[in-house]
């Protein structure tokens, strides 16, 4: 976990545990001096409230701008709202990513029930109670912004009268050589399936075996070594098979085999092994059998820092990628998303080979576990951005009604996004369903099928410079201490 997310949640804690102590001398007095009969009620109440109103993680006033850079050479056109109407002072030209600057306040409606920007037929959503600078993802509303047709209103919330679209231009990437960096089984399928499901030459690297919180195989009668090892090879067996329902071969996938946060551990210290931490295996060479080439890291077994760099870098040499599709180095806190790109950009320091342009995706948040929020289906607009982010390109290309379902049925063959929804989360989401009004998906019931089958897919469009491992090698400070969800 990064220094800045123990922060946020050391912070959250306190505020809670505050919260907490004044409900509880409250109730006290209640029962003291009305009537003790209503302590339970109240307790009852305040737990309802609590999983409909309050149970989201936002570690950030709802009150705060987000903070999004772009490029020097972006566009920045004037905006205004007319009638419902988004009228330009200027041309958007043949810019394929347009990006709405706008203050969006929340109405009186906007504190129970999630604030909704409609664009068109598109919907975004945005935090409760919200009430500063909002970036609308107007990506594939080209036309009608041109005709100025395009209408926008807002629903338990009002947006400001003027606005600034940035207006961004962009290859198709999909038509480039693609290497797809995927921390985890199912990394490269939520940041990127509409992208390399249309990409007629691409190439998908998983780094981890994915086997750790391998409690629910016990079931089976093995024990949490063995669970862990199978868990392992079931994920070892998506990563490479789950890629051809986006027409992607085997012969065009690679497991690396490495372990599950342990990538930190071994960046700290590159010539030392670092084994699971669950299953007590040591050698990754187990879960490269159906690598279509061999590897540096094939000779010794060794799970380090160095291996994996060898491999990356071969990978490089071998695929020759013209595009590199990577986590977010300061955006996406999970320390082996971290930590894969470190790795990608020292594999490209020393390879005979330099991709020209890094993809960088975010599959999860600093800030918030509900972006984007909304429901499935709806445009990705920009994330929390609380504190500055580095000032990159964006590309936002658009999924089809097909290409959605397509990519909710390549979750669905995600083993890890087949875990049973705990009793707990059930009765919340069927409590915010009916007092909140927010729905969920019927393709799936993990939330990444509500966050990731959308009507774009978002990237921050980087330069592969020769400066660049100096620059962003090393992300956000790292611990040990990643908590162990949605790997």
């Amino acid at each position: 976990m990064t220094v800045r997310k123990q922060r946020l949640l050391k912070r959250h804690r306190q505020r809670k545990r505050l919260f907490m102590l004044a409900a509880l001398l409250a109730l006290v007095l209640l029962g003291a001096l009305v009537a003790w009969w209503l302590v339970p009620l109240v307790l009852a109440l305040g737990w309802i409230a609590h999983e409909a109103w309050f149970a989201d993680h936002l570690f950030y006033r709802s009150q705060d701008d987000y903070r999004h850079a772009f490029p020097p050479d972006v566009p920045a056109l004037p905006a205004r709202l007319e009638q419902g109407r988004l009228l330009l002072d200027g041309d958007i030209g043949a810019a394929e990513t347009l990006i709405l600057e706008v203050r969006v306040t929340a109405g009186p409606l906007g504190r129970l029930f999630d604030p909704q920007v409609w664009i068109g037929d598109d919907r975004q959503d945005f935090e409760r109670g919200v009430d500063g600078l909002r970036y609308l993802n107007l990506s594939g509303q080209q036309e009608a912004l041109r005709a100025g047709s395009l209408r926008i209103r807002g629903r338990f919330c009002k947006l400001a009268g003027t606005a600034t679209l940035h207006v961004l231009s962009n290859p198709d990437y999909a038509g480039r050589r693609l290497l797809i960096v995927a921390p985890h089984a199912d990394d490269a399928e939520l940041a990127a399936f509409g992208l390399y499901s249309r990409s007629p030459e691409v190439a998908i690297v998983t780094l981890t075996q994915g086997e750790i919180e391998a409690g629910r195989y016990r079931r089976f009668g093995l024990d949490p070594a063995a669970a862990a090892r199978f868990k392992g090879r079931l994920r070892c067996w998506d990563s490479l098979a789950v890629p051809l329902w986006g027409g992607v071969p085997q012969s065009r996938c690679v497991q690396l085999g490495y372990y599950c946060l342990q990538l930190p551990a071994m960046a700290a210290e590159p010539q030392r092994s670092f084994g699971s931490r669950e299953s007590g295996e040591s050698d990754i060479r187990s879960a490269r059998r159906h690598n279509p080439l061999p590897l540096p890291g094939d000779a010794d077994g060794a799970p380090t820092w160095s291996n994996l760099v060898a491999d990356l870098r071969a990978l490089l040499e071998h695929f020759r990628p013209e595009v590199v599709v990577t986590p977010h180095p300061e955006l996406d806190p999970h320390a082996d998303h971290v930590a894969a790109s470190r790795a990608l950009l020292e594999a490209a320091a020393g390879s005979a080979w330099r991709p020209g342009t890094l993809l960088l995706y975010a599959n999860h948040l600093h800030d918030n576990d509900r972006w984007p929020m909304g429901p499935a289906d709806g445009g990705i607009a920009l994330p929390p951005a609380i504190e500055p982010l580095p000032a990159d390109g964006l590309w936002s290309p658009c999924l089809d009604a097909g290409a959605r379902l397509d990519k909710a049925a390549a979750l669905a063959m995600q083993h890890d996004l087949q875990t049973p929804l705990p009793a707990k989360k059930r009765l919340r989401r069927l409590i915010q369903r009916f007092l909140a009004g927010r729905r969920w998906p019927l393709t799936g019931d993990d939330e990444f099928f509500r966050k990731a089958v959308r009507r774009h897919e978002l990237f921050w469009v980087r330069p592969c410079t020769a400066d660049a491992p100096a620059m962003h090698a090393h992300g956000p400070e790292q611990t040990g201490d990643q908590p162990l969800h949605a790997l």
